[in-house]
């Protein structure tokens, strides 16, 4: 009885370092865009299959979302896929070139109007 409350011990901690580990090494398991920062949302998170999306988009490079900054000048070759925007961006203008919310749409809509592809209305991509 005990070996098999000892065995069921480890599986359960097998199980939540997989669980923990294993999204922060990949993207491929996001579905939505989501930032802890964004507390009282108007809309639903938008939908967004990550690896899907880039491999449509044609997106191999990491910083051409994730992008880094060092003292206003963007840093080739640096990404930033391991932070939550919200590191970098605040909710409130002023300490950033650009608040959260504006950093978010800017860099998706900017993309997708460029190209000519790609969802540029809230409820395409805020959708139940």
């Amino acid at each position: 009885m005990v070996k098999s409350t000892w065995v069921m011990f480890a599986v359960a901690i097998g199980f939540v370092c997989v669980a923990t580990v294993a999204p922060a090494q990949s993207q491929e398991g996001v579905t939505v865009v989501d930032d802890t920062a964004f507390q009282h949302r108007q809309r639903p998170l938008a939908v967004f299959p990550h690896d899907k999306h880039n491999e449509k988009a044609g997106i191999e490079e990491c910083q051409a979302c994730h992008h880094f900054y060092e003292n206003g000048k963007m840093l080739p070759g640096e990404s930033s896929e391991d932070q939550e925007c919200s590191a970098c961006h605040s909710l409130e203008s002023g300490h950033n070139p650009r608040p959260l919310m504006k950093a978010y749409h800017d860099l998706c809509s900017s993309c997708h109007r460029q190209k000519k592809m790609g969802p540029v209305t809230c409820g395409a991509c805020h959708s139940q």
